[in-house]
């Protein structure tokens, strides 16, 4: 008998005996398929090892990677409200609910204050997690907020975007939020300090078509996409076949939208650098 010779045909462990692996353990890659650890893939930045896909990640996770040590967040308080008591295939105060347990987050945006370099930087960063990262009142509001922390505390300020545009269950109060924050980031123009945008993926609609293009430096992600109505809208409305990578950051940054392109792993030491240069001095 040889050494491999199978003693009984078929599977001799039963199903509710076998052991799975543990839920989280592995990650494959939505652009190359290639698979690893998730350890592997945080300790990359949560980029993928094989092909340096930038996976999306939330505002803690931003904040871990950018920060000296501890942070504060802001504005906790702050959630959304059905005021106009919206209904589609579902009421709009339910979907609040939904998106709040599902991502752990109040809304959409988390504004939080620390320190790169020892150079204080009020940062917020949207979660995509939350009904898209959409664009409601209570983003609107967290952002003019965070401005007026930046002004009395002489910080730079970055804005940290990844949203698929307004919430349309906010109706012409998302709107608004595009006019309110564009006019309050004049404030920091006139006082002399940096606001810096970040664009991620994906970055699109009112976001992209107020405040995350009025940055004193706009970058981004390698590969995001970033545009007002997406590339499959466009394609129909125009009739015609789009650029090569049209609407991704390379495109946006060879047409002259973004000053420079960032890989995540040097994102705080870009940041650090941004901060050296406008001289702010120390908190």
């Amino acid at each position: 008998m040889g050494w491999f010779t199978r003693l009984k045909e078929g599977i001799s462990t039963a199903t509710k005996s076998k052991k799975e692996a543990p839920d989280g353990l592995w990650f494959k890659c939505p652009d190359c398929s290639a698979t690893s650890t998730n350890m592997k893939l945080k300790e990359n930045f949560y980029k993928c090892p094989s092909c340096n896909y930038h996976t999306r990640i939330s505002s803690d996770q931003y904040f871990d990677i950018l920060f000296d040590g501890k942070y504060e967040t802001l504005f906790d308080d702050l959630r959304s409200y059905d005021f106009l008591e919206f209904t589609d295939l579902q009421p709009y105060a339910k979907r609040l609910d939904e998106a709040m347990k599902s991502s752990s987050k109040d809304d959409s945006i988390t504004v939080a204050i620390g320190r790169i370099n020892k150079k204080p930087l009020v940062v917020a960063a949207m979660d995509f997690s939350f009904i898209g990262g959409s664009m409601g009142s209570v983003m609107g509001e967290k952002i003019s907020r965070a401005i007026d922390v930046a002004l009395e505390d002489r910080a730079a300020l970055m804005v940290i975007s990844k949203s698929g545009g307004a919430r349309m269950m906010e109706s012409a109060f998302s709107l608004m939020q595009m006019a309110k924050t564009s006019a309050k980031l004049t404030l920091m123009a006139k006082n002399g300090l940096p606001y810096f945008s970040f664009l991620t993926d994906p970055t699109t609609g009112g976001v992209t078509a107020s405040f995350a293009m009025l940055g004193d430096i706009n970058f981004s992600e390698p590969k995001a996409l970033i545009g007002f109505a997406g590339p499959r809208v466009v394609k129909e409305t125009i009739k015609r076949d789009l650029p090569e990578g049209f609407q991704r950051s390379e495109f946006l940054f060879d047409n002259g939208f973004l000053d420079f392109i960032v890989d995540r792993q040097d994102l705080k030491e870009t940041l650090g650098n941004l901060l050296d240069m406008f001289d702010l001095g120390e908190a």
